[in-house]
């Protein structure tokens, strides 16, 4: 039997009754936090053993701890980091360490928690009209540093028994409009985004999962790249990306249609899970539904991303707080 195509969230601290009836039923390829899921440590663990006991397995749970601005836990869960951007800059010649040893604490943090994914690394290139919903959460403004910083943070999360997910594929870094309100347009050839904007997810493309972007490539496809079969092939042949993908949050405005169509629409793209968040339990249960089970290539692509979760390389916490306060010269956290 194969995994539901859906990532699900839940209402609060636990699963109700109600919650735990349908996920049981619709079987979630996996689900994700948000800060109203987050209270306390113990709180955080049983709301994961709850979520794997609603569908029977060691299922993935997943969460946006990028650092910053984007980041569900907070102190005193988790430390205070500053936003990527900031961070790497600080570290200057140093980022690629510095950028390794913070995610490899970020997924500390996360796998006590009983949390074993991140929405991590994100590839975009900042620009300067980037839009501010995303810019300083970037890791730089050329491809070549994106890459090495992104193969860092992939690699701190996976030594810390953390899965990353790739984001927000095939690049978001050109928009100039926030997603979760509007769609935004990007006017470029696919050969002037080959050495640009694609490049990073060129060269990570052997990584487990990827997230999709809300955006338009006018010269590509006029639907929104997580709706578009002709971008979802692009990521696939072009990209080479191979992994596990999953589409950004699907309620986001930039996508039109009830929230049963767009599901329905990303899977038919070729997306293999839909990333459904901040509904109702019957909007839940209708994108359930909507997705229906994991194809025969998606099943594949899932059960081996499962299979790159490994337990955690060992850490010393405390030696790797002191490199990282010396790479970054004494200014590591936010506040």
């Amino acid at each position: 039997m194969s995994f539901g195509a859906t990532i699900l969230d839940a209402e609060g601290l636990r699963l109700t009754a109600e919650e735990k009836v349908l996920f049981r039923e619709v079987d979630p390829f996996g689900f994700i936090l948000f800060a109203r899921n987050i209270e306390t440590a113990d709180q955080v663990r049983a709301l994961c053993c709850d979520f794997r006991e609603a569908v029977g397995r060691d299922c993935v749970i997943t969460i946006d701890q990028e650092g910053g601005r984007v980041q569900r836990l907070r102190p005193p869960l988790a430390r205070a980091w500053l936003p990527p951007l900031d961070h790497a800059a600080r570290a200057g010649e140093n980022a690629e360490r510095a950028m390794y040893l913070r995610y490899r604490l970020i997924a500390s943090e996360l796998h006590e928690l009983g949390i074993d994914s991140n929405c991590a690394p994100m590839l975009d290139l900042a620009r300067d009209e980037t839009h501010d919903f995303l810019r300083n959460r970037c890791y730089g403004d050329d491809p070549q540093t994106v890459t090495r910083l992104g193969r860092a943070v992939a690699d701190g999360l996976l030594d810390g028994g953390v899965l990353p997910v790739v984001k927000h594929m095939p690049g978001h870094g050109r928009a100039t409009l926030d997603s979760h309100h509007d769609l935004p347009h990007v006017a470029l050839t696919p050969e002037a985004l080959d050495s640009t904007d694609f490049a990073p997810f060129r060269a990570l493309h052997d990584l487990p999962m990827g997230m999709t972007a809300h955006l338009v490539y006018d010269r590509i496809d006029p639907r929104p790249a997580t709706v578009s079969p002709v971008m979802m092939e692009l990521i696939r042949q072009r990209i080479g990306f191979q992994g596990l993908i999953m589409t950004d949050d699907i309620s986001m405005k930039a996508l039109a249609g009830s929230i049963a169509e767009k599901t329905a629409q990303a899977i038919a793209a070729g997306c293999d899970v839909a990333l459904v968040c901040n509904q109702s339990l019957a909007d839940r249960a209708a994108a359930a539904q909507a997705a229906g089970r994991m194809g025969e290539a998606a099943q594949a692509r899932a059960m081996r991303a499962l299979e790159r979760r490994q337990a955690p390389v060992e850490l010393d916490i405390a030696a790797a707080e002191a490199e990282l306060s010396r790479l970054m010269g004494g200014q590591v956290y936010d506040g």
